[in-house]
């Protein structure tokens, strides 16, 4: 008997704040505002630099007192980034005459 009666009431329940519910009107920024929130929530594993990164760090200057001819040389090829290694070979497709 309680779970007739438990049934019947959530039942009840959810059939008075359906009627309920439809009789609601929101504004449209409403709206526009939860879209916006739901974008966010089901991006948020990639977002990586919105607004800075966590681990932004200055970058390193030398330090006042150095004049030029102190200051380190840093040689153009270390201060290039090296393209990532490509760890795959790229052949070309199958034609049916090889």
């Amino acid at each position: 008997m309680k779970i007739w009666m438990t049934s019947f009431l959530l039942i009840f329940g959810l059939a008075e704040f359906y009627q309920w519910a439809k009789e609601i009107t929101l504004p449209m920024p409403i709206f526009v505002l939860g879209g916006a929130l739901l974008a966010i929530a089901s991006n948020y594993d990639k977002l990586t630099n919105f607004p800075l990164p966590l681990n932004h760090q200055a970058p390193e200057t030398p330090p006042p007192n150095l004049n030029a001819s102190q200051a380190p040389v840093v040689s153009p090829a270390i201060a290039q980034p090296q393209p990532p290694a490509v760890s795959f070979e790229i052949r070309k497709p199958f034609q049916p005459g090889d």
